[in-house]
């Protein structure tokens, strides 16, 4: 499973990518305003820092200016995606930016048939929301286990990713499910690495390793 971190913090951003844990970043405007930051400079160095992909979602809500926005915006197609939202307009939108090789990631889905049609448009990524899914009741990694199940069936290419896992157990049953990648903040990331019992393991070795008086 891949790692995406979901800000627009620099900092953030520089720190994990030195892990070598990090493969992309998704972003968009409104946290780029809370970072204070421009909005195509801040892409512009996000790109400059990893490698991956850097998905940040465009403003436009109509095909032709979706595709005049994601076109205008910094820097290459190896690791810019225009993200937006699945409509009629963002399908098209889609298909016409995949055409020219330039990758695409569809936000905001809520079912699998809505992710069947971005893998048709030609999506890199799609991105289900399966926290307000949850909210409203339903079950939002069976969405995901049915979009894992509807490409693996036809071979789409496209990467489902589970959108803004906000605990270690939702990054765990997001990679049960069959998503390819955990969009986090950069907390989450930090934390999965967290047990109490390794830090009470590590706390006790120490403690003998001091006792025996010894060194390396």
């Amino acid at each position: 499973m891949k790692f995406f971190v979901d800000t627009a913090d620099l900092k953030e951003i520089r720190e994990l990518a030195e892990t070598g844990l990090l493969d992309g970043v998704t972003t968009n405007p409104s946290l780029i305003a809370k970072s204070g930051g421009d909005f195509k400079a801040t892409i512009k160095e996000i790109c400059a820092i990893v490698e991956g992909p850097v998905s940040a979602e465009v403003g436009a809500t109509e095909a032709d200016a979706m595709i005049a926005e994601a076109r205008s915006l910094p820097p290459s197609p190896r690791t810019w995606l225009p993200g937006g939202a699945l409509t009629w307009d963002g399908l098209k939108a889609c298909r016409a930016l995949s055409e020219a090789e330039i990758p695409v990631s569809c936000h905001a889905l809520l079912n699998a048939n809505q992710a069947l049609l971005a893998a048709k448009a030609g999506a890199m990524f799609i991105s289900p929301f399966v926290g307000r899914l949850d909210d409203a009741g339903e079950d939002g990694m069976q969405v995901v286990r049915d979009i894992r199940t509807i490409y693996d069936n036809h071979l789409f290419e496209t990467d489902p990713r589970r959108s803004s896992d906000q605990t270690r157990n939702d990054v765990k049953l997001a990679a049960i499910a069959g998503a390819d990648v955990a969009t986090v903040p950069p907390q989450i990331i930090r934390d999965l690495v967290k047990h109490p019992l390794t830090d009470k393991g590590l706390a006790a070795f120490l403690a003998d390793w001091k006792k025996s008086g010894q060194s390396v």
